[in-house]
Order: structure tokens, then sequence, then C-alpha cells
């Protein structure tokens, strides 16, 4: 909680200190160039773009934050990929404040494309990794057994122990979701904690269209879960409740 807000706050003075302040010095690369290629720089306006980039990052961490504070899990896989894709933004975006890189025409000097080379990357690399993200997102849960107790892979997942399991039943409906706390929900597949009105925060990983599920209180909380095949989910909550007593 405190970390985010902390940091939330760091962004937002950074963004007022360049902005505002037009403390220029602060921003990397300008500082060190010649004073020649520094009057070619439209450094009012680079530092209103990176001013806006730290208010809006700095906003969304408070938030983050405050959410926190108040019990909700912050939901940190979006924000992160909000992040990137906001910095490859205002890194490429920056490019068109520095008169050194185009000509009297306005078009690019020879060579310089060299310097979008790296955003650009970063872009992509980005993209991908959203891709990737949704792909995991969107696979069925992976169960195995193992000595110390039932483990769930993926995002969100985790061990629960053996001893720690309290409950386990087999169940035809879900709870109803009044909202994604801190998850991911592609399509059907659900992933991560949900806030529902029966029990509170649940952690899911199911496939809303295929029940039944398998719902599993622990000491410190609530876990559904299914597979692709009831058959197999059937299976899996046989045997839970073999180990378990």
């Amino acid at each position: 909680m405190w970390f985010c807000m902390i940091l939330g706050v760091f962004f937002i003075v950074m963004g007022l200190m360049v902005h505002v302040l037009k403390w220029h010095f602060l921003i990397s690369g300008y500082n060190t160039m010649p004073k020649e290629k520094k009057a070619k720089v439209d450094a009012d306006g680079l530092g209103r773009l990176i001013g806006i980039y730290f208010y809006i990052n700095g906003g969304l961490l408070i938030v983050m934050g405050i959410f926190q504070a108040l019990g909700f899990k912050p939901v940190l896989i979006p924000y992160l990929i909000f992040f990137g894709i906001s910095t490859v933004y205002m890194l490429i975006k920056a490019q068109k404040y520095d008169g050194n890189l185009y000509d009297e025409n306005g078009r690019l000097q020879k060579g310089t494309w060299k310097q979008f080379a790296l955003p650009v990357g970063i872009l992509n690399i980005a993209l991908i990794f959203v891709a990737v993200l949704i792909f995991f997102s969107s696979r069925p849960a992976e169960v195995t057994f193992i000595d110390e107790g039932v483990q769930i892979h993926g995002m969100y997942g985790g061990i629960y122990p053996w001893n720690s399991i309290k409950t386990v039943e087999l169940i035809d409906e879900l709870p109803a979701i009044q909202r994604r706390t801190n998850g991911s929900a592609v399509n059907s597949m659900l992933k991560g904690y949900f806030l529902t009105k029966e029990i509170g925060t649940v952690k899911l990983f199911v496939n809303t269209q295929k029940p039944p599920f398998i719902y599993i209180e622990t000491e410190d909380e609530v876990v559904i879960f299914n597979t692709e095949n009831a058959d197999e989910t059937q299976k899996i909550f046989g045997e839970i409740q073999k180990r378990i007593e």
C-alpha cells in the first residue's frame, strides 16, 4: 500500500519539477547535449510531455494504494501493461521535440532513424508480452498433486497444503461475481481474485462454461477451480477428498 502511494507521489513530484519548475536538466539525454544541440530542442514541450506521463502514472499508483488500503487487491498486471505502453509512447513522442533529428523541411535526417530503433523495439516487446499474457490467461487450470498439497500452476497459482484445507466441495454453480479485484477475464476464463456476493473475495481458476467446479476453503482463502473436462474435474475432487481424510 505505502510503496504504491509513495512511488505515486514521487512520480507526480518529478512531473512537477520537469513540467512546472522547468528543471530540464533532469531529462536524460537532454542534460548531456552540447549547447548548440540543446538550442534545437523544444525543452518546454518535452517537459510538458514528460510531466503528463509522470502525472498519469503517479495518479494511478496512488489510486492503487488507496484501493489496497480499502481492502481491495490492486490490479497489478493491467497497470504494468499500461506503464510499459505509456513509457514506449512517451519515448517515441519525445523524439518530435528534438529539432536535431529533422531538416528544415520537417523530414528525418539521414541516419537519425536509429534513434527510433530502441523505443520501437520496446513497443514490439510490449505487444508480444501482452499477447503472451492473454494466451496464458485463456489457458485452463493445470492441477497436480505433490506431497505437500494440491498445486495450481500458472498466474495466481499456488500450493494449498493438505492440512490447511478445511472444506472441499463439488459445486455446479459459481457464487455471484460482483467484480474482478485482481485478475484476468478472457471470455469465459477467469483467473485471479474476484469479489463475490455470497462469500466475499475468492480466487478463481475457472472456465465458467465448464461446470462442475471444485470449491476449496483453506485457513487463509477460498479457491474455486475446474478443468476443461468435467470427468477430470470430478476425478481431481475425489483425489483431494481422499488426501484430506
